[in-house]
């Protein structure tokens, strides 16, 4: 029989070792994974057969300056993205963050330069975030413009045969979703670009999808405990994924990087490809179908790396 105290000693090492190992997964495996996900939308009706199966690359929240997320990264995380082959990649805002945890200052050009090796055949369409704001929303949008990636604030551009419109952030600037929607046709095709999703209730029923990141998932994706630090007035409503209210359709990425904390548990980083689908369209050979949750993608994670073993705590 085993004595109370080498029972409660164990009982500390098991959980140390708990704890060390989730240490390391959120301080180091997890905000230096990867995955590339594509992933089924059905628009039903709100979007036309002609454009069925338009593939559209959501890259959101990098935060260059984390402690993760360096000039190195984010050539592979572009790498990965065009092996995907995206018919659109739309960049979803905080580009830059110098303000994480043991992060450092990166130039707005250092990171425009890399993102301007993305491809895709119908462009590469930007909006800011808060962070870009927060620190240098000028400097980020002249990059950006430097590096032939539109930023779109309050307006909207045509890609093909569809419309892409983009709103200011939230907290700093002025979203006015009506004044991005001015040019667009009634009746065409329209994809938003917010980079807060909390902007959603505020969307009119012609807009066909709105795309949003911000929320990175709460970078801690545990429900209830991520509530207080998920940065939207709505709590966990937005928090990632698909949402749909009213028959209007909002997809929420979780993001790549990490802001306040270079953390992130159950909520890893991620480029989303969503494959619009429309109601009435001619069924897809199975070859055509979205693999769901690719996993890692050593183009967009990092590269074999020696870290050490979580040890007891």
């Amino acid at each position: 029989m085993q004595r109370p105290g080498r029972a409660v000693t164990a009982g500390i090492a098991g959980a140390g070792l708990a704890v060390g190992a989730i240490a390391w997964r959120a301080l180091w495996q997890e905000p230096r994974s990867g995955r590339v996900r594509e992933r089924e939308l059905d628009l039903g009706e709100r979007w036309p057969v002609a454009l069925d199966g338009l593939r559209v690359a959501l890259v959101s929240d990098l935060h260059a300056g984390a402690p993760h997320v360096g000039a190195e990264r984010i050539t592979r995380l572009v790498a990965a993205v065009n092996a995907q082959r995206p018919d659109l990649v739309l960049l979803l805002g905080d580009y830059i963050d110098p303000e994480v945890r043991f992060g450092s200052r990166v130039a707005p050009a250092a990171v425009a330069r890399r993102l301007a090796a993305l491809r895709a055949p119908l462009g590469v369409v930007a909006v800011l975030g808060n962070h870009d704001w927060r620190n240098d929303g000028p400097g980020v949008r002249a990059a950006l413009g430097a590096a032939g990636i539109p930023v779109l604030e309050n307006d909207a551009v045509r890609a093909g045969d569809v419309w892409i419109a983009g709103v200011e952030d939230t907290r700093y600037r002025a979203p006015d979703v009506e004044r991005a929607l001015r040019d667009v046709p009634d009746g065409a095709p329209a994809i938003l670009a917010s980079h807060d999703p909390d902007l959603f209730p505020r969307v009119p029923d012609r807009v066909a999808l709105t795309v949003s990141g911000h929320l990175h998932g709460g970078q801690i994706g545990v429900p209830l405990i991520r509530r207080p630090f998920m940065p939207s007035r709505f709590g966990e409503r937005y928090a990632r994924g698909h949402v749909v209210e009213g028959g209007r359709h909002l997809y929420v990425t979780a993001g790549f990087g990490t802001t306040g904390w270079p953390v992130r548990l159950l909520a890893p980083p991620e480029v989303v490809i969503l494959r619009l689908i429309a109601a009435g369209a001619p069924p897809r050979g199975p070859g055509a179908r979205p693999h769901r949750d690719r996993g890692r993608s050593r183009a967009a994670g990092p590269p074999p790396s020696r870290a050490p073993a979580p040890r007891s705590g």
